[in-house]
């Protein structure tokens, strides 16, 4: 049986896209000469791979295999490309990232800066993601990175502690809850909260802590970083549930009380989530030591 890249390419696209049409223009061909090239490669393996109606294309049992083998083998053509750049074995390359709200807005930028800036042949693609859809990414192949923070149930991956960190309770200065030594979420479900954006990792974890007891959580505003919680904190707006790494980095400069939070869950191991270590190519292997040597995570674990 014989595979064209080509044609494992064509097909992600088509997946990935909308319909057809979008997949077709996104690997440079008709919408005509896809198709062929579907139905073809359909014919090889015996299998229909695509259902296609008036609203698009989807995928069928065996195009979902398909899928992830063919991003898996594209991903690896990818590496053997990233190996034999000009650059050297770390010097180049492309690098796809999923990781939690946390790492994407409070250390990553800063790690990834130092990173780049010594590597101008890599390139990174950085999305935010939940837990759930991180291990799936590396499983599947979509993503060469995965960044959690928490328990990792993640059969048949590599899990790499990097750093620890723990969920404090933010509160302005004076606030009743600034008095108390330690408390547990329970306790702060009578004030108002200061939230993350809608879809953020720590947003549902903690959503799905409360709906646990029976409960609600008064969100009463949401915001799209752990800086603009802070502030909201500071002018007295709410609580808020953040790392207590951003909550120290933040509190050089606002005025905001930390609260210990005694729930088992407040303390969280960081992880890196990889398939195999040892045939990832050299520039993402360089980021795992970046990240697992960077200063900032060796703060976080103190």
């Amino acid at each position: 049986m014989h595979f064209d890249l080509a044609d494992l390419r064509l097909f992600i696209h088509i997946a990935e896209s909308p319909s057809l049409t979008q997949g077709a223009k996104r690997a440079f061909l008709s919408p005509a000469a896809a198709s062929a090239r579907i139905k073809a490669l359909e014919g090889q393996l015996g299998s229909r791979l695509l259902y296609r109606d008036n609203r698009g294309v989807e995928l069928t049992p065996a195009g979902q295999r398909l899928l992830q083998h063919a991003r898996l083998i594209m991903r690896q053509v990818e590496y053997l490309k990233g190996d034999f750049t000009e650059h050297g074995a770390d010097q180049g390359g492309h690098i796809r990232i999923f990781a939690n709200t946390t790492a994407v807005t409070e250390f990553l930028p800063e790690v990834l800066a130092g990173f780049l800036g010594a590597r101008p042949g890599v390139t990174v693609d950085l999305q935010e993601r939940l837990n759930r859809d991180i291990v799936r990414g590396v499983l599947d192949g979509s993503s060469d990175l995965g960044i959690i923070a928490g328990p990792v149930v993640a059969p048949g991956l590599q899990a790499i502690h990097f750093s620890t960190d723990r969920l404090v309770l933010g509160v302005p200065v004076g606030h009743p809850l600034s008095q108390r030594a330690a408390v547990t979420l329970r306790d702060t479900l009578e004030y108002p909260h200061v939230g993350l954006h809608e879809g953020s990792t720590l947003q549902t974890f903690l959503r799905d802590q409360v709906e646990r007891m029976g409960a609600s959580l008064q969100l009463r505003i949401q915001v799209s970083s752990f800086e603009a919680i802070c502030r909201m904190i500071e002018t007295g707006v709410g609580i808020g549930v953040i790392p207590e790494s951003a909550a120290l980095r933040h509190s050089r400069t606002m005025q905001l009380s930390m609260v210990k939070l005694d729930e088992p869950w407040a303390l969280r191991e960081r992880s890196l989530l990889v398939r195999d270590l040892d045939s990832l190519p050299g520039c993402v292997r360089a980021l795992i030591d970046t990240l697992r040597n960077h200063p900032s995570q060796a703060a976080s674990s103190s």
